[in-house]
């Protein structure tokens, strides 16, 4: 199985979106110098991940196999990227099922991170009887803004760096926007002088975009903006515990609460454009699908071999003593005994197995080579489908296996991805589209440098 990064307004589009999706979670994001992962897959239920761990090859090779499946959901080579700008398409790795679904494409790769939240504690919101906490943090943002308004008028972050038509970019807006690109790429600070200038003149170039997508997005009504708007916001606070964390957030990114409600509209404004300019009207042939999958087979459709099985584990100490081994290896060889006569091997191991995966029957999903400990790999890839294995013995103790599926090397089917690969190329098409309008827009604005 395989997906595609979910990819959002071009490059000339991208960070420009950065100060115009839900600023309270990029405030979150970045108080906490927290990056995005921008993988393509569901991470693994608990149950699973603590399973594995039992049949794998101890902590460093673990590391190693979750770093290899890491890898896998990051962005190949930029074969089709060269020829648009834009997102490159995404291998999903084998073993695991996406969680991705497919979304807007107006939205960029920072925007999508930072609407998730970055802390477990700050995804429930305070619970207070009878109050409203968006207009409790409102309220206690308004005697932050009335004083520090008088002196932002006069602050020097203030003066104007650009004008786009008849809007202005100040020294505010080009630092928060380079704040939160920072903090998001995970960028050392404070940059080199000459690094300083370059990421800062790409910021201004991106916010240059967005305004200019913002002022043709306008023109577009939205229904029921101010309600979105608000209800946004309020999704936004939620992520946080109380009203003080909230605007300290907000704070952390030189932002009020006003700003945030102003970036927030600005988001949805800009993304309704899109949505009915471009996305809406995007389509890809099942011709376009096919000639994408042949041109691209080797590189991102070949699937390692694979095989999917469950296990009944009787766990040994590793300080075990030789009569505790033996103890253990007796009891799974009867639990063998009990499968080989019919029972339910499902059933024996939710009854028996020690290890984590006993609540889903033993199963541990599915797995490549290199991914799990010798004696147990070895086990697992020489059985059929269907087949069960003797006792198996690892440093983990003794395991009867279960082979339910395999996957043989070679190319994933056309007729598996086709869907995605369609979804990815509208996806492109939006991208160069929006990327062409930006282009045009520059050519008739009046942008001057301050």
């Amino acid at each position: 199985m395989f997906s595609f990064k979910k990819s959002s307004v071009p490059a000339a589009a991208a960070l420009l979106m950065a100060l115009t999706l839900p600023a309270a979670a990029l405030a979150e994001e970045a108080a906490v110098s927290a990056a995005a992962e921008p993988a393509a897959k569901a991470a693994p239920k608990p149950a699973r991940k603590a399973a594995k761990k039992h049949a794998k090859k101890g902590a460093k090779p673990a590391a190693k196999a979750k770093a290899k499946t890491a890898a896998k959901a990051t962005a190949p080579a930029a074969k089709p990227a060269a020829k648009t700008a834009a997102q490159e398409p995404v291998k999903e790795a084998a073993k695991e099922p996406t969680k991705e679904s497919a979304k807007e494409p107006a939205k960029a790769p920072v925007q999508e991170a930072a609407k998730e939240p970055v802390k477990e504690a700050a995804k429930a919101p305070a619970k207070d009887q009878g109050k409203d906490p968006l207009k409790e943090a409102t309220e206690l943002a308004k005697e932050q803004q009335q004083r520090e308004q008088s002196q932002q008028s006069q602050h020097p972050a203030n003066i104007a760096v650009l004008h786009v038509n008849n809007s202005v970019i100040t020294k505010l807006d080009m630092d928060r926007a380079l704040k939160v690109m920072l903090a998001q790429s995970q960028v050392k600070q404070p940059l080199a002088p000459d690094a300083q200038k370059e990421a800062e003149a790409a910021v201004l170039d991106q916010l240059t975009s967005v305004e200019l997508l913002y002022q043709e997005a306008v023109k577009l009504e939205v229904p029921d903006l101010d309600k979105q708007v608000t209800d946004k916001v309020a999704q936004n606070r939620a992520k946080f515990k109380t009203d003080q964390e909230f605007i300290e957030a907000l704070r952390s990114v030189d932002m009020t609460m006003q700003d945030m409600q102003d970036f927030t509209r600005k988001d949805i404004v800009i993304n309704n454009f899109i949505e009915q300019k471009f996305t809406a009207k995007a389509a890809a042939t099942d011709a376009e699908a096919k000639k994408f999958y042949e041109d691209n087979k080797n590189q991102y459709f070949m699937q390692p071999e694979g095989v999917r099985a469950s296990h009944i584990l009787v766990s040994v100490d590793e300080k075990a003593t030789p009569e505790e081994r033996k103890r253990a290896k007796d009891k799974a060889e009867a639990l063998l005994k009990r499968v080989k006569a019919g029972e339910d091997f499902a059933a024996v191991a939710k009854a028996e197995s020690s290890c984590p995966s006993a609540s889903q029957g033993g199963d541990l999903g599915a797995f490549g080579r290199g991914e799990m400990v010798p004696a147990f790999e070895k086990a697992a890839f020489a059985l059929k489908v269907g087949e069960v294995s003797g006792v198996v013995e690892s440093e983990f103790g003794y395991h009867i296996i279960k082979v339910t599926d395999k996957q043989e090397a070679g190319a994933e089917k056309f007729e598996n991805v086709k869907d995605k690969i369609a979804d990815f190329l509208k996806r492109q098409k939006v991208q160069q589209e929006v990327t062409d309008l930006v282009e045009q827009l520059r050519k008739t604005a009046k942008i001057q440098k301050d």
